[in-house]
């Protein structure tokens, strides 16, 4: 049986997406589980907030064992197969497979290998290099006894997060309250179904499989508004235009229905609505502790101490609201 693979998507950078799925790593270790972090991102922002620069040099330096994302796959460029990845301990509970700037050099043969999955020669080849995302999680997961995998990706429609949403099994979509991301959330979903279908009719095509392979079911549990301003509890006028209407278009362009919902608050799809919580970022990168974990020590004093305390809530109802979606536990 595979383990969960919640990925978090969104075509539009800037919305705090790599932020949000730091937070929410060590939030469901807290809670209990064993997660594995899969940074799929070419950018590798995830893995820099983990890892300090000395560790991150001597993952990337090492050019001998699978200690990255792309070590693990490296073969499949040549004539070898998928090697099974390093993965690094981060915290309690909490594992990460770390991501590595070579990675956007595997675009072009994720490229090659989509049309090449629907012909009538040998298969197997086509479907080990579309499925190499998910096979590394699987492995990583397994040799941590994991039962959650978070994955962070890039925010475009390319090749390589083509292969990341196919290996996933739900997609949490992060949102500012702009323009931006709702023009973004317009082309999200219709992507995403027609990734859907279109792996499907791969599925179709190569049956009985050689090896275990991703269904691809890409499952939206919902959206979450993020990095807004908020005052008196409230986002401030200047966001209203743009928050309120979030629900008609997700549902619009994501479900395929309609709402009734005049702002996400109202709407059963928003999964949260996250304060940015501005001046407990610097803090948390200075030590590399999520914001919530913050201490007098670390300068969380006075309203700052307070803010910890709410992040630590907000954080723990998405982490929860998450799970109860997923149904994973």
């Amino acid at each position: 049986m595979s383990v969960p693979v919640l990925t978090f998507f969104n075509n539009k950078g800037g919305v705090g997406k790599t932020s949000l799925v730091y937070h929410l790593s060590w939030m469901f270790s807290n809670l209990g589980n064993t997660v594995v972090a899969v940074d799929l991102d070419a950018q590798a922002n995830l893995t820099a907030a983990y890892l300090d620069e000395d560790q991150l040099e001597q993952l990337w330096e090492n050019k001998k064992d699978p200690t990255t994302i792309y070590r693990a796959i490296e073969p499949l460029t040549k004539v070898g197969d998928i090697l099974e990845p390093h993965v690094e301990k981060v915290g309690q509970g909490l594992y990460l497979v770390p991501g590595d700037v070579s990675l956007a050099t595997f675009e072009d043969i994720l490229s090659q290998s989509w049309p090449d999955s629907m012909s009538d020669s040998n298969l197997h080849r086509p479907f080990r290099i579309l499925t190499a995302f998910w096979q590394v999680a699987q492995m990583a997961a397994k040799k941590i006894s994991a039962n959650l995998i978070l994955v962070d990706v890039g925010p475009n429609l390319g090749a390589i997060n083509r292969s990341a949403l196919l290996a996933s099994d739900f997609v949490a979509i992060p949102l500012g309250a702009d323009l931006f991301s709702l023009q973004g959330l317009k082309n999200l979903g219709p992507t995403l179904r027609s990734w859907r279908d279109l792996w499907k009719k791969r599925l179709e095509n190569w049956k009985p499989a050689e090896f275990p392979i991703p269904l691809g079911y890409m499952k939206p549990l919902g959206y979450i508004v993020q990095q807004h301003s908020v005052r008196l509890s409230r986002p401030v006028k200047a966001y209203d235009k743009w928050v309120n209407r979030i629900p008609a278009t997700y549902h619009e362009a994501v479900m395929q229905d309609s709402t009734t919902a005049a702002t996400p608050s109202q709407d059963e799809e928003c999964l949260a609505t996250m304060k940015h919580y501005r001046s407990l970022i610097p803090m948390g990168q200075e030590v590399r502790k999520p914001i919530f974990e913050l201490t007098p020590a670390d300068g969380a004093i006075g309203s700052h101490a307070q803010a910890v305390q709410e992040a630590e809530k907000d954080f723990r109802v998405l982490a929860e609201n998450l799970t109860k979606r997923m149904h994973f536990r």
